[in-house]
């Protein structure tokens, strides 16, 4: 006897939308955030924003993300006006790409 098989794309949505989907994105999430906060540069002792970037990380979660607005997704983030340019670097900054590695070591 063969078993079979048939795709409900109602359902899959359901699926993807669902809160037990969005808590493992969330949790994904914070694993990432950690990371991110672990390895942020902060700067030394005279500088002003000493500090600011590493706590500035959060997490955000929906359950219509993704490029469809179709799926439960969550976000990491950082809300530093300059936290662009930590990440990237200018002409005169080296770019430290601190969400880049948290996400590819805390991915899970």
């Amino acid at each position: 006897m063969r078993a079979k098989f048939r795709l409900n794309r109602q359902g899959v949505g359901e699926l993807l939308r669902s809160e037990m989907v969005r808590a493992e994105m969330v949790r994904r999430a914070e694993i990432i955030k950690a990371a991110a906060e672990a390895i942020a540069p902060v700067g030394g002792p005279g500088d002003p924003h000493s500090g600011v970037y590493k706590s500035s990380f959060y997490v955000r979660s929906t359950e219509r993300g993704g490029h469809r607005r179709n799926r439960a997704v969550a976000y990491v983030g950082n809300t530093a006006y300059y936290a662009r340019w930590v990440e990237y670097g200018t002409e005169k900054v080296p770019a430290h790409h601190v969400l880049l590695r948290a996400a590819a070591a805390g991915g899970d």
